[in-house]
């Protein structure tokens, strides 16, 4: 079996390539992609792998939005830290949709009701893709806790959310700061992935707040939002053509 994996973090990619190679040594890992550019791309470029592990929350958005610029021809198991989504929709319309932290005999399972497949029943399967994209709702507003008060705050006055040591900050465009007790993370999950990005593990950034891109000397983009940051922002040099796509909303 050849499987190709849409994970954008480092620890649940090994986690599954390790799970894998218990459960089928035989199993091959085609390759790693960590957005929906770079999975698009990788699925233009290589043929169709047996299966696809795909992480619903990718860097520069949901892994839906792959739907939408390919036509998929190979069953997906989806993966996600969050269970907003309609569980029960996706077992029916899907081969599974697996809860992180992934375990062994939940994905070993649904591997054995993969091979079950025939062919008519993938072939059903694929058909029924555009289903499975849920609708998406995000936020317009924040509440913010601020002493004994909640401050409602636009989306469109915050111009990134940092965070460090496990602390997070919300960056005003006038340049207030307040503390957040949500992770990077779950914030990013609240956000329109048109309008905010994960830039990098300290950053989400607001498109709109972005004024000035410098190509940096290894290929890496330095980022100058409109107020003063905490500490430079810097996108990869693997992250830099999606980054720019975004930028001018090209995705």
């Amino acid at each position: 079996m050849k499987v190709l994996i849409v994970e954008d973090e480092t620890v649940a990619y090994e986690n599954l390539v390790e799970i894998l190679s218990e459960i089928d040594a035989s199993i091959e890992i085609l390759g790693n992609t960590e957005s929906v550019v770079q999975t698009v791309e990788w699925l233009q470029a290589h043929p169709a792998p047996d299966l696809i592990l795909m992480d619903i929350h990718l860097s520069d958005g949901s892994a839906f939005t792959v739907f939408q610029n390919i036509t998929l021809e190979t069953p997906i198991i989806f993966t996600t830290a969050y269970d907003e989504y309609a569980i029960e929709a996706f077992k029916v319309n899907s081969v599974d949709y697996l809860l992180k932290p992934i375990k062994a005999d939940e994905l070993e399972r649904a591997l054995v009701k993969f091979s079950k497949w025939t062919r008519t029943e993938v072939v059903q399967y694929l058909s029924q893709m555009s289903r499975l994209k849920p609708q998406e709702h995000y936020k317009d507003k924040l509440l913010i806790p601020a002493k004994d008060k909640l401050l409602p705050v636009s989306l469109k006055d915050v111009s990134c959310f940092y965070t460090t040591d496990k602390n997070t900050c919300v960056y005003l465009k006038d340049g207030i700061c307040y503390s957040y007790a949500k992770t990077l993370e779950q914030i990013y999950m609240m956000l329109d992935p048109a309008e905010f990005i994960r830039a990098n593990k300290q950053f989400i950034i607001s498109r709109d707040s972005v004024k000035n891109i410098t190509i940096w000397f290894d290929s890496r983009l330095l980022i100058t939002l409109d107020i003063e940051t905490p500490e430079r922002i810097y996108i990869s040099k693997n992250k830099a053509s999606e980054f720019k796509a975004w930028i001018v909303n090209d995705i």
